[in-house]
């Protein structure tokens, strides 16, 4: 029963990509502008409410189901950058919220009339010591100000919602450093005092400077206890971290089938470049790497959708993935020649997009660190 899910969900993307191809991402991207049209499409089939309950009108499906949407939109070429957080950000409202968040916001969420894509955490300052942030919300008669700045927050411009991370105690009063942040869910439509500042960047992301500056929202934006936002952020990240993965596994196989056929075709001194070792075995070796990986992301698939403990086996999924499709990118390139710089082979596009997730949303050596301390049990890094 689950194949047979995951293969009409995976069909079911696969038309949805077929709508939208090279020539629509790479004007998406020359533009550098949000893919709008293909949201929108892919909101109405009901993929994005895949992780919500039934009950709150969502598909009630697995992680593992959810993963496979996610890699069939980049491996038929597009960025599933738009839409993942749609998938997975709702984790903390769905198991902290109270009752009445869930009934007010996941049916919405679910069916789309909702954007929550905004995830306020990172900021300047403090990088991945996420304790170290310096926004603040303080607490007021019927709710509370909000007052900081985050940075490299995606599709604000597009969300309605927004899960952000604050300090409700100051951190030198805080009994554990990791305690004192709050989490909460704002509204963007009903607030003022959010000021949003677009980062040019590599990868179109519709990336964000955000200033609050006296920012007052509703004491029901609290999501779950005051002072255990970190522990709430923190439990929602191996969904996240499965599902880049998945990402990155789309993204490894189109390099390589892209590759693999240009190696094919590609006639210089009268025989198929890849017919040539120097050119064959980078493919394949990526091949096989991509292909290693999946046995990963699958294997913390499996655990999250059974509730056993993850943590370790979404970290390696992730790193593994995201090695795997950089390999894999730099094989395309390498095979393409001077061609893969050029746009019209969509090579150099997919190329930045992938390498992103060396960087983000953890980076390589955040996942190292974890796995030296809390899986060989060496002394903690940082």
């Amino acid at each position: 029963m689950t194949s047979e899910l995951r293969r009409d969900l995976r069909q079911l993307t696969e038309r949805i990509c077929a709508d939208h191809p090279d020539e629509y991402w790479r004007e998406v991207d020359a533009a550098r502008r949000y893919p709008e049209e293909f949201v929108d499409a892919l909101t109405a089939t009901g993929c994005l409410g895949a992780l919500v309950p039934e009950e709150y009108g969502g598909l009630g499906l697995g992680i593992g189901d959810a993963s496979v949407i996610l890699e069939a939109i980049n491996g038929a070429g597009g960025n599933a950058g738009p839409v993942h957080a749609q998938l997975y950000t709702m984790g903390s409202l769905l198991r902290h919220g109270s009752e009445e968040q869930k009934q007010r916001y996941l049916p919405a969420i679910a069916s789309g009339a909702l954007r929550l894509q905004a995830f306020g955490v990172t900021e300047p300052t403090a990088g991945t010591d996420t304790t170290a942030i310096r926004t603040t919300a303080t607490r007021t008669e019927g709710g509370y100000v909000v007052n900081g700045q985050k940075v490299f927050i995606s599709r604000v411009q597009h969300s309605d919602l927004m899960l952000l991370l604050a300090r409700t105690t100051p951190r030198e009063e805080a009994v554990k450093k990791s305690e004192g942040l709050s989490l909460f869910l704002i509204d963007l439509r009903e607030v003022e005092g959010v000021e949003l500042r677009p980062l040019r960047t590599m990868v179109n992301h519709v990336t964000n400077e955000v200033f609050f500056d006296d920012v007052h929202i509703p004491a029901d934006s609290l999501i779950g206890e005051e002072g255990k936002g970190f522990r709430y952020v923190l439990d929602g990240m191996n969904a996240e971290r499965i599902l880049i993965a998945a990402e990155c596994i789309g993204d490894g196989r189109w390099f390589v089938a892209r590759a693999a056929r240009y190696g094919s075709e590609r006639v210089v001194f009268g025989r198929p470049i890849g017919q040539n070792q120097g050119v064959q075995f980078p493919i394949a070796r990526a091949h096989v790497n991509v292909e290693a990986a999946d046995l990963m992301r699958w294997r913390a698939c499996d655990l999250f959708d059974a509730g056993e403990p993850c943590g370790a086996e979404a970290n390696m999924a992730k790193l593994l993935a995201a090695d795997a499709s950089w390999e894999a990118a730099n094989a395309a390139l390498q095979t393409h020649g001077g061609y893969g710089f050029t746009a019209d082979y969509d090579i150099e596009r997919k190329f930045r997009e992938t390498r992103l997730y060396q960087v983000a949303p953890v980076s390589t050596n955040l996942i190292l660190s974890y796995i030296g301390q809390h899986v060989l049990k060496m002394p903690r890094s940082f």
